[in-house]
C-alpha cells in the first residue's frame, strides 16, 4: 500500500477509533482495501512503475468514457471536463499506484510534444482570421500585459514567501503565466459569447502559451548558468516569431493549394498531419518554438476558404477528414489532462495552499486588467466571461517536468505547485462561467458583443455570417430568442 493511501486510512482509523463502530467491521474494510492495493500491485510490470497492458487499456477506456461524459456534462452545466480528468489521473496515479510518476516522467518529452502540436494546430484551425485582424489589439494587450502581471504576482509571492531566488521565482511564474489554449479553445466553442470575444480569448491563450514556452526555456538555461540576459530574451523571442511565421505561412499557403488537389482523398488529413510534424521538427531544428509554427500552419488551413478567394483557387465543399481531426484532438486533450493528474504529488500542504492563494491573486489581477482593457464595445456578458478565463494547463504541465530532467534546484516542487495552480485556475474559471451563465446578452445583438452603429452598417456581410452561424449553434450560455422558431 502506498504512503498516501496508508496515511489516509490511518487518519480515518484515528478519527473513528473512539466511536461505536465495531472493530471487526473496520478491520474488514481495511483488509479489503489492502487486498485491492495488493491486487493492483500484482498487476504492475517488473519495473514496478507501470501496470500491465490490459490494466492500461482499462484505464484508457475509462479516460475516454469520462472524456465523452465530461464534454456532455460541460454542455449542460458549464463545468469543464478538465477537472474530472485531472482527478482521475490522481486516482490511478498517486492514490492507487496503477501508474507511478517515474513512468510518467519517462514519456513526458514524447507525449508533451504530440499534445502541443495537435492542440496548437487545432487552435489555428478554429481561429477566424477576419476576427483576429479585427480584435488583434485586444488579444495582444490582454496577452502581453496579462502575462507580465501574472509573472510579477507569482514571482513576488515565490521569492518572499518560499524564499526562492529571483531567477527561480521568475521561472515558476513564467511557466504558469499564461492561460491554457488547450482549455480555452474547448471552452469558447461551447459558450454563447460573441465571435469577437471568442477570437480574443482563443488568440490570447495561444500567444501566452507560446510566450510561456519560449521564456521558460530561456530561464532554464539562465538558472543553470546563474545569470539572466535581457538582450538574449528579446533576440530569442524575435527569432521564434520570424521562424514561426516564415515556416507557417511559407508552407501553409502552398499546402492550401496542393491539398485542394487531393479533394476528398482518403488520406488527405494524414498528409496534412505529416506536413505539420515536419514543420514542428524544422522549427525546433532552428532552435525555435514549433508551437508558433503549428498555430500559423493551422490558421492557414482553417481559413482556406477565405484565403482561396484572395488567392483565386477553388476548395472542396466537403472536408472528409474533419471528424478524424476532431476525434484525434479529443483523445490527445483527454489523455493529457489525466497525464497532468498522474504527475501530482501531495508531500507538503504549504505548497498546496501556496498554489491556491497565488491563483486567487492572479484572478484578482485579471479582473482589474479586463476592466481596464475592455471598456467600450463589449457587453457585460463578454466582460464577465473574459474575467473568468484564467485556466492554466498544457504548457504549464509540460514545462513543469523539465526542471526534474535538467536537475534544477527545487525541481521536485514544480509539478506539485503547478498541479494545484492548474486545478485552482480551472475551478475559478468554472465558477466564473457559472455566474456568467445568468447574464443575458444585450437585446441589440445575439451573443453579447456590442457593435457600434456605424460598424453594423459598414460590415453587413460579416454580420450576416454571424447570424447564420448563430442559427447553427446549439447549447451554451444564451440561446437566441427566436431559436425555437428555427
Amino acid at each position: 500500500m502506498n504512503s498516501i493511501t496508508l496515511s489516509i486510512l490511518n487518519l480515518i482509523t484515528s478519527q473513528i477509533g473512539d466511536t461505536s463502530l465495531s472493530e471487526i467491521d473496520l478491520t474488514l474494510i481495511l483488509n479489503k482495501f489492502t487486498e485491492l492495493q495488493n491486487f493492483i500491485t500484482g498487476l504492475t510490470a517488473q519495473e514496478g512503475v507501470i501496470a500491465s497492458a490490459d490494466v492500461i487499456l482499462l484505464a484508457a477506456g475509462v479516460v475516454i468514457f469520462l472524456g465523452v461524459a465530461g464534454e456532455a456534462f460541460f454542455k449542460k452545466t458549464g463545468i469543464p471536463d478538465v477537472a474530472f480528468l485531472m482527478i482521475l489521473g490522481v486516482i490511478i496515479g498517486p492514490v492507487l499506484g496503477i501508474i507511478q510518476a517515474e513512468a510518467v516522467i519517462q514519456v513526458v518529452p514524447y507525449f508533451a510534444a504530440l499534445a502541443l502540436i495537435i492542440i496548437m494546430f487545432d487552435g489555428g484551425l478554429n481561429l477566424d482570421i477576419k476576427h483576429i485582424v479585427k480584435t488583434a489589439h485586444y488579444s495582444f494587450t490582454l496577452a502581453i500585459i496579462g502575462f507580465i502581471l501574472s509573472v510579477i504576482i507569482i514571482s513576488l509571492a515565490t521569492h518572499y514567501v518560499l524564499e526562492w531566488t529571483w531567477l527561480e521565482s521568475i521561472l515558476l511564474a513564467s511557466i504558469v503565466g499564461g492561460s491554457s489554449s488547450a482549455i480555452v479553445f474547448g471552452l469558447v466553442r461551447n459558450i454563447r459569447i460573441s465571435e469577437e470575444t471568442k477570437s480574443i480569448l482563443s488568440f490570447e491563450s495561444a500567444v501566452t502559451d507560446i510566450l510561456a514556452t519560449i521564456i521558460a526555456f530561456i530561464l532554464f538555461e539562465a538558472v543553470l548558468a546563474g545569470h539572466f540576459d535581457l538582450q538574449t530574451l528579446q533576440e530569442t523571442i524575435g527569432r521564434a516569431v520570424v521562424v514561426g511565421l516564415v515556416l507557417g505561412f511559407g508552407v501553409g499557403i502552398p499546402w492550401m493549394y496542393i491539398s485542394t488537389k487531393f479533394g476528398n482523398a482518403q488520406h488527405a488529413y494524414m498528409l496534412t498531419l505529416a506536413i505539420l510534424f515536419v514543420l514542428f521538427f524544422l522549427a525546433n531544428s532552428f532552435g525555435e518554438s514549433g508551437a508558433l509554427t503549428a498555430l500559423v500552419f493551422g490558421l492557414m488551413i482553417g481559413n482556406k476558404k477565405h484565403l482561396s478567394k484572395i488567392l483565386r483557387f477553388k476548395v472542396p465543399k466537403i472536408e472528409r477528414d474533419d471528424p478524424t481531426h476532431n476525434q484525434l484532438t479529443f483523445l490527445v486533450r483527454s489523455f493529457f489532462f489525466v497525464f497532468v493528474g498522474l504527475m501530482a504529488t501531495f508531500g507538503q500542504i504549504e505548497y498546496v495552499i501556496f498554489g491556491v492563494v497565488v491563483t486567487i491573486a492572479v484572478y484578482v489581477g485579471r479582473m482589474g486588467l479586463v476592466k481596464t482593457v475592455l471598456r467600450k464595445g463589449f457587453s457585460k456578458l463578454d466582460k464577465s466571461v473574459t474575467k473568468s478565463m484564467i485556466p492554466r494547463g498544457l504548457a504549464a504541465a509540460v514545462l513543469a517536468t523539465y526542471p526534474i530532467t535538467m536537475g534544477l534546484p527545487n525541481a521536485e516542487l514544480y509539478p506539485q505547485m503547478i498541479f494545484f495552480i492548474i486545478l485552482s485556475s480551472v475551478i475559478i474559471t468554472t465558477i466564473g462561467l457559472g455566474k456568467s451563465k445568468k447574464i443575458p446578452p444585450p437585446d441589440s445583438v445575439q451573443g453579447g458583443f456590442v457593435k457600434p452603429a456605424d460598424d453594423l452598417t459598414g460590415n453587413q456581410e460579416i454580420n450576416e455570417e454571424f447570424d447564420l452561424l448563430d442559427k447553427k449553434l446549439d447549447g451554451g450560455f444564451v440561446k437566441p430568442a427566436d431559436d425555437s422558431k428555427n
